[in-house]
């Protein structure tokens, strides 16, 4: 059995953006575009470039509770993917019904945060968010593939699971049904769009200079600024 101090030694083992896996690119804030919706698509088609793994995954990051009440307003995070990024906002879904969910209807606010290590990359967008139409929301669901549509169908995210049993059985029936009636709507499933009035731009540098943007939502429009590393 691993100890602490065998987690340590292995922590400090590890390199960050280790040369032979890592390409850290110039970037010059100057020449960066007005919006942070532009910068982010050349990123993320960069990030693709270059091998990401899964450059979509996100964290989400939610507030739970009432912050008025004990133990209320406590933050949690999870690893969600991106369903699109456009003038319409940052995208991703999930049942209504689910922790996310119910957290989101009592705080409709968010952060998401990606990271490229490949490129040494971080972004960070924070903003309201509002869920998207039912017929959007179906649709949406219905564009992905089988195995998403069957675990939507799945159903009961974020409620005790009693055995494993349980969950394979219920899997089974949805991947059937998945399978046979391939437009069988989930009424829970939300698509909901984060609109952020914050984003920053994060670029490691191998002597630590990292360049951080920062874009600012104003009334008529974008103000960038440069931040500290």
């Amino acid at each position: 059995m691993a100890t602490g101090t065998d987690l340590h030694e292995l922590l400090r083992s590890l390199r960050v953006w280790a040369p032979e896996v890592t390409d850290l690119p110039p970037f010059d804030p100057t020449a960066a575009p007005a919006t942070p919706l532009a910068l982010f698509t050349t990123w993320f088609a960069e990030a693709v470039a270059a091998g990401e793994p899964e450059p979509h995954a996100m964290s989400l990051a939610t507030r739970d509770g009432d912050p008025e009440t004990e133990g209320g307003g406590l933050p949690d995070v999870r690893i969600v993917m991106l369903h699109g990024a456009d003038d319409e906002g940052w995208s991703f879904a999930t049942h209504a019904t689910s922790r996310k969910g119910h957290q989101l209807k009592g705080f409709a606010y968010a952060a998401l945060g990606f990271y490229w290590p490949r490129l040494g990359r971080q972004v960070r967008l924070r903003g309201p968010v509002l869920p998207a139409t039912p017929a959007e929301s179906q649709s949406d669901l219905h564009a992905r593939s089988t195995g998403a549509l069957a675990a939507a169908l799945t159903g009961h995210q974020s409620e005790v699971l009693p055995s494993l049993g349980e969950l394979t059985q219920a899997s089974e029936a949805a991947w059937e049904l998945a399978q046979r009636e391939p437009e069988t709507p989930v009424e829970s499933w939300t698509l909901y769009r984060v609109f952020p009035d914050e984003a920053e731009f994060f670029q490691g540098d191998a002597l630590r200079r990292h360049v951080r943007l920062s874009y600012v939502r104003e009334e008529r429009g974008w103000s960038k600024g440069l931040l500290w590393p």
